[in-house]
């Protein structure tokens, strides 16, 4: 007789492309748990996902300063995560204007956002009606409703100001802020880290989709407080600019400059390999693997931090880029919460680690 699955409520925190990968994989255990040959019996009574708002290049810069709204694209970008695989309203969210108009960039589910807005006066209703009509397994929440700017302060005092520039001196940062650099989160975003069972930080941009959540005021201390379990997943590849020459534990570092307080109980590591041809391709720009010799660890010591390691093959090996593999990840990220529950509780649900090797 199948066990019924533990409800449990995960959060997780980024944006870009990263936090839309793993969501794409975390949606299909809401509620019922079966897909992806779910034998551990666990499923998402709530998912959550709370997104960077300082995105200011492309279809959302434009919007953002033309109509004085926050940014929509990373937003837009986890409905469709979100959504169910295959509808014609996500792929038609998702559609991006060529030519040489004024559409030229613009993403219809921007567009349909930013519509929704002047319609209802409101971004999070916006957010919200969008989401009813892609019939999304979960929640979205804005970092903060804040019109915020990213700042960084590098490290001969230079100050550099929007994501777009500062992705580009990554390295070279001392201390990163927002403007207004006072910002609160929703009440909801709180009430959401406060019951969750597991909280997510990335995988996305070190400096750009994860730290500027960790900048809003409340949340690095909600996180803190929170009985879930904290997990970071690190990136597969360095990001030119932003990252380059940087490693695991100067990842781990930005992290605890930003929010000080920040708990770790785990970080998500690829350990395999990426293909040579795909090497070749990203160190022309300047893109290394990150994070193999840490794989082979069970645990990280951090400023006086005890990290553990969930090392395994994460890659979509269907992709001619390196990505993460939506499926993959969600089954890392319930390892660590079975792990976790291992160490320090006799509710375990038993884990048959090969068999969950196996099924990657």
């Amino acid at each position: 007789m199948q066990e019924i699955p533990d409800q449990i409520n995960l959060v997780a925190i980024g944006g870009g492309t990263g936090l839309s990968s793993l969501l794409s994989g975390l949606k299909h255990y809401v509620n019922d748990g079966r897909s992806y040959d779910n034998f551990w019996g666990i499923a998402l009574n709530q998912l959550t996902a709370v997104v960077t708002v300082t995105d200011d290049g492309g279809s959302s810069g434009r919007i953002r300063e033309e109509f004085h709204i926050l940014p929509p694209g990373d937003i837009r970008n986890c409905m469709a995560a979100l959504s169910e695989d295959g509808q014609l309203l996500t792929k038609l969210f998702q559609y991006r204007f060529s030519g040489d108009g004024n559409l030229n960039g613009h993403s219809f589910g921007n567009l349909f956002l930013t519509a929704l807005t002047g319609v209802t006066g409101d971004f999070l209703q916006a957010i919200k009606v969008s989401s009813d009509v892609l019939a999304i397994r979960g929640r979205i929440f804005p970092a903060t409703t804040t019109d915020v700017v990213l700042v960084a302060e590098l490290d001969n005092g230079q100050i550099v100001r929007g994501e777009t520039t500062i992705s580009k001196f990554g390295p070279r940062i001392k201390r990163m802020s927002l403007s207004p650099e006072y910002c609160l989160p929703l009440e909801e975003t709180l009430q959401a880290i406060k019951q969750a069972d597991i909280i997510t930080l990335g995988p996305g941009s070190l400096f750009t989709s994860i730290i500027p959540n960790l900048l809003v005021a409340g949340i690095p201390s909600a996180i803190r407080e929170s009985s879930a379990i904290k997990v970071y997943i690190l990136n597969i590849m360095t990001q030119p600019g932003e990252t380059s020459g940087l490693g695991v534990k100067e990842h781990l570092a930005a992290l605890f400059d930003a929010a000080p307080e920040l708990p770790l109980d785990y970080i998500i590591i690829n350990c395999q390999t990426i293909p040579n041809e795909l090497q070749k391709v990203y160190l022309a720009d300047g893109a290394v693997q990150i994070g193999l010799n840490e794989a082979l660890l069970s645990e990280l010591s951090f400023y006086e931090r005890k990290i553990n390691v969930i090392a395994r093959n994460l890659l979509d090996e269907m992709s001619d880029k390196v990505r993460h593999c939506p499926e993959k990840l969600a089954k890392a990220v319930f390892q660590s919460y079975q792990d976790k529950l291992g160490r320090d509780s006799s509710k375990c649900i038993a884990i048959n680690l090969n068999r969950i090797e196996s099924n990657t």
